[in-house]
Parts: structure tokens; C-alpha cells; sequence
């Protein structure tokens, strides 16, 4: 399946979403401080919550305490291990698909019913209905299959398949504390992620399987996760830094609930680049605070968009500022920003699970 991607309004008049007050609930510095930690700065150590709470220079039990208030309140939606899709083999892409505009919210509960499916948006575009999927190594559909699947079943007149070609950026840390120039300012450039498969051994998926999902919010979090993998605690910290090492983890973090904390838009722009200079613009672009993911994606003919900035800011203002700046800084002024309105789903992928197969049976 294929189709045109002009940018043309979703029917209906799709809104981006704006948050006027800011977080769901009161955040005082303290809290902006605890996220901004638990965000960057949860360690691989068999106290980690000391060691978040002497960065932050305050009492382990109020750390501890005000960490569960904030997941109960859904500020928090997990803190969790984030392992790289890729590295463990999975085949993934994003998904552009034209669905009915009057009802894409029928389209999308088809869609998310794919377990593969992590992230699932409503944008203004033609093309409304934006979404990740993976499948895993031992796929029967593969990828592409499962696609012809879910673009049947869900009765999406068009699909285009944009699968990563180079990965420069993928870091989901929103900053708390700093404002609009501190999220529209480049730092050092980020270094491009390589995107193939690591070799696994039976520990690597025995330690993903047993670590992945919610880490809980006790003093030794990894202490459970160990006596299950009948491992002593330094020895799966130590497996889990090998693992960094190999790509196969990214970091173990705290993953926000953006509108709730007080992120109200996310804007996708998507630029021009020419090839000649995407080696030089990919990592400049991704150098910028504001932008969680960095991505170069396929090309077509009615798609000329090389390079895919993820912005997120407090407003559709902010994430303006964030992408006017990209463009003053490297000159690139060709591009499209797609607005998020709604978000229909939006997880972290559970691997080695029976899931898929079980999605798949059906469908052979």
C-alpha cells in the first residue's frame, strides 16, 4: 500500500491540545527537580534512590514518598528499563496511514490491538493516524505482513512505511526546571545510534524479560528482578552494564505522562535536507534540548522530508520556538510541522512475550 503525503488538514478540524495550567497537579521545584533526576539520572546501583536523592540534596524517604504520589497522580507514568527495540532483533518503523477522518478512533483501537504497536496518534494531516509498530525475529507475518494486516483490518484507504535509515537522536527526558530558551538551544551534537541487531544470549533475554515493566519504589528496586534471575544483585547490574555497553539497554528512567506533567504539545517536524548534508544536519538537529527523537527516513516523490525532529514543549508555541531555532541555526527552512491532537496509545514494548504469536494465529 502507498499513497500521496500532501499536507493537507485532517477533516474535521483536529485541534492540537493545549494545557493552559500547566502540570495535572501542583509541582513545586522540588518535584521539577525530582523528575528532571528521576529522567536522566537513575543509576544502575543497588541504592539508586540514595543516590537520586544526594544529587538533589534531600531526604531519601521524601524522595522515595513523593516518587509514588507522583505515579499514583499520573505525572509518572513508569519507571522502567528502556531497552533498543532494534538491538534485540525486532524489526520496526513509524507508520503513516489515511484512515476515515470522521472516525479514526475506530482505525485506531483495530491498531493498537497489535501488541507491537508502542506509540498511536491522530495528526493534521492527510495521512491522520501516525504509529509505531515491531515484530519480533520470529515473526510469521514480518513486518510489512502484519502492516498488510492492520491496514486491512482497520480500512485505511492509503499506508507509507517511513523506516529508519540513520538514527541521530532517541531520548524521551523532558526538562522540568529551564524554560522555552533553555529547550530551544543547541548543545554539544548528538552522535548518530547505530540501529542493528546484537547478538543475544540466554542471560540478555532472561534479564529483559524478568526487568522490563515497572521498577518498584523501594530503596533496592533491582532486588527482586535479581533473586528471580537467581543472580546476586552486583552480578545483574553488572549484566545490565554490559548490556549498555552492547546496546542492547539504553538507560533505566523515569517516563513522564507528557500533558499530565505539563508538556501539552508535541510537535513532529519533519525537513528538507539535502543528502549531501544530512551527515552534517541529522546530529545538529539532534543536539537541540527540545527534541527527544532524531530520525533520517525514506524519501518519495510527493515526500521530499529527510529528517524527523520530534519537539516537545508546553505549548504549540514553545514547540515552535524549538523548531524555528533548528532553522535558524542550520538554514534548513523547508519543512512541516504535524500536531498531535490525540493521543490514542502509548506504552513500553514487552518483548519475548507470547503476544505476538497470539496476535498472528488468526491471521495466517
Amino acid at each position: 500500500m502507498s499513497g500521496s503525503l500532501k499536507n493537507i488538514p485532517a477533516r474535521g478540524g483536529a485541534k492540537v491540545r493545549s494545557r493552559t495550567d500547566g502540570a495535572a497537579i501542583p509541582l513545586d521545584d522540588r518535584d521539577k527537580q525530582l523528575l528532571n533526576a528521576l529522567q536522566s539520572g537513575f543509576p544502575l546501583s543497588e541504592e539508586p534512590y540514595a543516590a537520586v536523592a544526594a544529587d538533589i540534596d534531600e531526604p531519601i524517604a521524601w524522595v522515595l514518598g513523593r516518587t509514588q504520589e507522583l505515579l499514583d497522580n499520573r505525572i509518572i507514568r513508569e519507571i522502567t528499563p528502556i531497552f533498543d527495540t532494534r538491538a534485540l532483533g525486532y524489526a520496526s518503523m513509524l507508520v503513516a496511514a489515511k484512515v476515515d477522518p470522521d472516525h479514526p478512533h475506530r482505525a485506531a483501537e483495530v491498531i493498537n490491538q497489535h501488541p507491537g504497536v508502542s506509540h498511536n496518534y491522530l495528526r493534521n494531516h492527510e495521512f491522520n493516524l501516525w504509529f509505531t509498530i515491531a515484530t519480533p525475529p520470529d515473526s510469521a507475518l514480518g513486518l510489512e505482513g502484519s502492516l498488510e494486516v492492520l491496514g486491512r483490518e482497520a480500512g485505511a484507504t492509503s499506508i507509507r512505511m517511513l523506516p529508519t535509515i540513520r538514527l541521530f537522536k532517541i531520548n524521551m527526558n523532558l526538562e522540568m526546571v529551564k524554560g522555552t530558551d533553555s529547550l530551544a538551544a543547541p548543545a554539544a551534537a548528538a552522535n548518530e545510534r547505530p540501529i542493528e541487531g546484537v547478538q543475544l544470549s540466554e542471560t540478555d533475554r532472561n534479564v529483559v524479560t524478568t526487568l522490563q515493566g515497572d521498577l518498584p519504589v523501594t530503596e533496592r528496586p533491582y532486588d527482586a528482578a535479581a533473586a528471580s534471575l537467581g543472580l546476586s544483585v552486583p552480578a545483574l547490574l553488572a549484566h545490565c552494564e554490559s548490556m549498555v555497553d552492547r546496546g542492547l539497554l539504553r538507560r533505566v528512567a523515569a517516563i513522564l505522562f507528557h500533558r499530565r506533567a505539563g508538556f501539552a504539545a508535541n510537535g513532529m517536524g519533519v525537513w528538507n535536507v539535502p543528502a549531501d548534508r544530512i551527515d552534517e544536519i541529522g546530529p545538529q538537529m539532534a543536539s537541540f534540548r527540545g527534541v527527544s527523537h532524531c530520525y533520517q527516513r525514506p524519501t518519495y516523490e510527493d515526500w521530499p522530508y529527510s529528517v524527523f525532529t520530534m519537539a516537545h514543549g508546553r505549548s504549540k508555541e514553545e514547540c515552535d520556538k524549538i523548531l524555528d531555532e533548528i532553522a535558524a541555526a542550520t538554514g534548513i527552512e523547508d519543512r512541516t510541522t504535524l500536531y498531535s491532537s490525540t493521543e490514542y496509545k502509548k506504552i513500553r514494548l514487552k518483548y519475548f512475550t507470547p503476544d505476538y504469536a497470539a496476535w498472528e494465529q488468526d491471521r495466517l
